[in-house]
């Protein structure tokens, strides 16, 4: 998954992401303005914004006036200095999914951004399941026939993507793009070594269950033999 955080205070901005990165795993893009967050969104499709109101250049809410005039359906948790009932509702009917008041704690913040991500792409539970896998958000663990899988970090991640869209062929820039930050051109040549390793693991623990090399367009979590001629 991948989250931008729009807040202008560096120190505080870089202990979200962190907070993200080290949690949940998250891919993180930070903005410290308005215009850039704007920007941002624009070239990425993230799966979460954390947006803080008060940003130098564009303030949150036009930010998020802007983002829901496009029709970007992002989940977007404000966070915000003011706590008053009117301008809660506002940030509501401005298109906010969540807001939080500063200071915060950090473990609710990833808790809530969690919740948010499972709205977003219409889940309700806190497991994936696909095939003879399942995968526990909460836990960080994938499962298959009542046993354990272990994965790396990077495999998890790519696992998650890719049960988020079964069936569906996931071309390699976009799984880059939900696995790492801005940075995520660097990581390119180990796509291949990761999606390898996380076939072999599979194989070994429920063979049903593939991830598909589909020529020339990317990746595809299939049951066995599902699209054979």
């Amino acid at each position: 998954m991948r989250v931008l955080i729009v807040e202008d205070e560096s120190r505080l901005a870089e202990n979200i992401a962190e907070a993200f990165r080290e949690g949940p795993g998250f891919a993180v893009d930070v903005c410290h303005d308005g215009e850039e967050a704007l920007l941002a969104c624009g070239a990425v499709e993230y799966d979460l914004i954390v947006l803080d109101l008060m940003l130098p250049k564009q303030s949150g809410s036009k930010v998020l006036q802007a983002l829901r005039a496009k029709g970007c359906q992002t989940p977007v948790l404000v966070l915000t200095a003011v706590s008053e009932v009117k301008s809660t509702i506002d940030l509501l009917n401005l298109g906010a999914d969540d807001y939080m008041t500063k200071p915060f704690d950090l473990g609710e913040l990833i808790a809530r951004a969690r919740a948010l991500v499972r709205r977003g792409k219409g889940l309700r539970q806190t497991s994936l399941t696909y095939g003879g896998l399942t995968l526990d958000f909460s836990a960080q663990t994938v499962t298959a026939n009542d046993r354990q899988i272990e994965l790396s970090p990077t495999e998890y991640r790519i696992l998650e993507y890719l049960m988020h869209h079964p069936r569906k062929i996931v071309s390699k820039r976009e799984l880059l793009e939900h696995l790492y930050d801005f940075t995520w051109e660097h990581h390119s040549n180990v796509v291949e070594a990761h999606i390898s390793n996380l076939r072999r693991k599979l194989r070994g623990a429920t063979p049903q269950t593939v991830v598909e090399n589909v020529r020339g367009r990317g990746y595809r979590l299939s049951q066995r033999d599902e699209f054979a001629a």
